[in-house]
């Protein structure tokens, strides 16, 4: 972390930061919208279900709690599947699998039921989804990326703010069981969100075109070797300090990230205010967050702060944190607002910047296989981060004592992980200072050749050389550059 990995290539393709690399941007946007969103949105329908299953709120509430287990305790299920197929196929299956899981749901007779299509189906659908489209965006976008992740990091607000209101329509027109067909058929756009998750396919260089007009002369060219089988999941990712420092920080972040918007609203009634005013406060939190993303994207992406973004990072844990110890101390509604103003912007910057900072990482190579890793140990949190914290509430009957111990939470995420990373991680030249020399190199290396070759044309200007002497020089040349191919025809006479 105190080094990042420079992703100059993904597979021999250079990130293009643009081009369709902003269909890719969109379809992650949504992806995270329903990811993020739908586990909140969902919760529209809870009275109805309880009405209709003649079930308790605490039974309903595990409907969302299983779609977020689901979301992140996959994640190195999602890795092999990535690794093995690529994203878009991944990608395709999942949306089906999200919208399967929804109508079947509008079929259910109970609570089990639900648990079983919207709780695991629709779970594992948005999940695979959500892990594969974050790889494509990272490999689209390098320079450009800090911006890419907080653009579609803001999808998460956008659908909240879309869905819930849309949940309630569809609730009062066609019930729940309409509302659950109607969201089912919704969630089918993960399909076309897939469907942009276009592969990056490397141009074909000077030596694969010789080497193909060989074959096609009935040449042999020159045997390549036989490449490593790509490991499914690379639990090499454990040998890197700043990995290892990054999932215990943002483990320990989850614990107490996602419990003040669980219980806001319900503080909001316990000081005596109306349902209407106090679900206000979590539009507030969410108009804010809107904002604060991409910004927080645009600030990470300026040169001389990417380079440091893992202590932005720690910042954007440390102000959510003491927010938290602050806004426990609450006791009107005019407080609870600016509380609910600077935590939507410290979540928004935490939202922003916590993939922006693991591919940073780990690069491109290795992002796939880090990313299910890390929301594996994130899935062990969040089971036990809110219901712990219920569990604290119903001790001691006051919320102060459940946003003091999310504070803490997040606030020792923070110092562990600028601690650790200041202290363990040896600095490394910045991206862009390593990205311009090794442009340079390159450069440098591409001039001298082009020199020699232009030397040589000099030498034999006006006789016309044999084709096969052309192509085997073509290669030959290509090797320097490039030592990956093993040339079995050494002793071949010219």
């Amino acid at each position: 972390m105190g080094g990042v990995a420079l992703d100059v290539d993904s597979g021999g393709v250079k990130a293009p930061d643009g081009g369709w690399g902003w269909a890719v941007l969109a379809g992650c946007f949504v992806i995270t919208g329903f990811s993020y969103a739908f586990p909140k949105a969902v919760s529209v329908f809870f009275k109805e279900l309880i009405r209709e299953f003649g079930v308790g709120y605490s039974d309903t509430a595990w409907i969302s709690s299983i779609l977020l287990a689901m979301l992140y305790g996959t994640g190195p299920l999602c890795s092999v599947l990535v690794n093995r197929f690529g994203c878009r196929p991944v990608m395709m299956v999942g949306g089906l699998f999200a919208s399967l899981g929804m109508v079947l749901a509008s079929f259910s007779t109970s609570i089990v039921h639900i648990y079983l299509t919207t709780g695991v189906i629709t779970g594992l659908g948005l999940a695979l989804n959500f892990q594969p489209s974050l790889i494509m965006l990272n490999r689209y976008f390098n320079e450009k990326r800090p911006l890419a992740n907080g653009l579609s990091a803001a999808g998460s607000p956008v659908a909240l703010c879309c869905l819930s209101p849309l949940g309630q329509v569809l609730q009062y027109q066609y019930g729940w069981r309409g509302g659950f067909l109607i969201l089912g058929g919704l969630l089918l756009n993960c399909c076309v969100c897939g469907a942009l998750m276009k592969p990056l396919v490397a141009p074909k260089t000077t030596k694969d075109k010789a080497l193909e007009q060989a074959a096609g002369d009935g040449a042999k060219g020159p045997e390549t070797k036989k490449k490593p089988k790509a490991k499914l999941l690379d639990f090499s990712v454990f040998k890197d300090r700043g990995f290892v420092i990054y999932t215990v920080a943002a483990s320990i972040m989850v614990l107490g990230l996602f419990v003040p918007p669980v219980f806001v609203v319900s503080y909001a009634k316990e000081l005596g205010y109306e349902d209407t005013k106090s679900a206000l406060l979590l539009t507030i939190l969410g108009f804010i967050d809107i904002f604060a993303r991409p910004l927080c994207g645009v600030i990470a992406g300026l040169k001389w702060v990417r380079p440091r973004c893992v202590y932005l990072f720690s910042f954007a844990m440390l102000f959510n944190g003491t927010t938290d110890l602050i806004g426990s101390q609450a006791k009107d509604y005019t407080t609870l607002v600016v509380f609910c103003i600077f935590f939507g912007v410290s979540y928004g910057m935490v939202g922003a910047l916590q993939f922006e900072v693991l591919m940073a990482i780990v690069g491109t190579e290795k992002f796939s296989s880090a990313i299910g890793l890390v929301l594996l140990m994130e899935a062990i949190a969040v089971l036990v981060g809110p219901p712990g914290a219920g569990r604290l509430l119903d001790t001691t009957k006051k919320y102060m004592f459940v946003f003091l111990l999310a504070g803490c939470e997040v606030v020792l995420s923070a110092i562990v992980l600028a601690t650790c990373n200041f202290l363990c991680i040896k600095k490394s030249p910045t991206p862009a200072d390593t990205f311009e020399s090794i442009t340079m190199k390159d450069d440098t290396k591409m001039e001298g050749i082009s020199n020699s070759i232009a030397m040589e044309n000099e030498e034999h200007r006006g006789s016309e050389p044999e084709p096969e002497k052309e192509v085997k020089k073509d290669v030959a040349e290509e090797e320097k550059v490039k030592p990956e191919f093993v040339n079995s025809q050494e002793g071949r006479s010219s």
